[in-house]
């Protein structure tokens, strides 16, 4: 192996490193982030999945190089690898998609809600509430969840489809490994 190939293979390797991880553990992150209604958490992950998908094609830019290089390309294992990853990439453009249509629908969520009544003076009830020692234990409410609107289901389907498409396109680049060790 010449050292261009060398340098060509390093690169290779290296953008699987720094790119291939980090979109995955944006793409895996994002179904907590809708769940819990981070919507600040959610951006920055759009972000990086963004960032980091799109520099994974140095993935496939190098891959292709060094197959020419080591004169590979028309082997049938580095044809269905080069295949596979081209349906990740799709797959993580459908990934990034439901990661804008949940940050739109959990933004849009959080303007539906009523914002709760706070006191007009800190440590004083507001008009017309009673205190806290002089409800009766009937009368109190458990802390109400968010209220179900059709922006939290969209994100919550949103959540889902983000889930199923992060473990195929985990699946994926799992099976071109195995292919690129099976045949290195």
């Amino acid at each position: 192996m010449s050292a261009t190939e060398r340098l060509v293979l390093w690169l290779h390797v290296a953008f699987v490193i720094f790119t291939i991880g980090p979109v995955t553990v944006a793409i895996m992150s994002s179904p907590r982030a809708i769940r819990t209604r981070n919507v600040v958490v959610l951006q920055y992950l759009l972000v990086m999945t963004r960032i980091f998908g799109t520099a994974s094609l140095g993935v496939l830019v190098f891959g292709i190089i060094l197959g020419q290089q080591q004169k590979e390309l028309s082997k049938t294992w580095l044809t269905v690898s080069m295949t596979l990853f081209v349906v990740t990439l799709v797959l993580l453009l459908l990934i990034m998609r439901d990661q804008r249509r949940a940050l739109t629908a959990l933004k849009l969520a959080d303007k539906q809600e009523v914002p709760a009544r706070q006191p007009a003076v800190a440590g004083e009830p507001a008009d017309g509430e009673r205190g806290v020692a002089e409800e009766d234990a009937a009368d109190v409410e458990p802390a109400a969840a968010a209220p179900v609107t059709a922006a939290s289901h969209i994100a919550n389907v949103e959540r889902g489809r983000i889930v199923s498409l992060g473990g195929v396109v985990s699946l994926l680049w799992l099976v071109i490994l195995v292919l690129m060790v099976w045949n290195a």
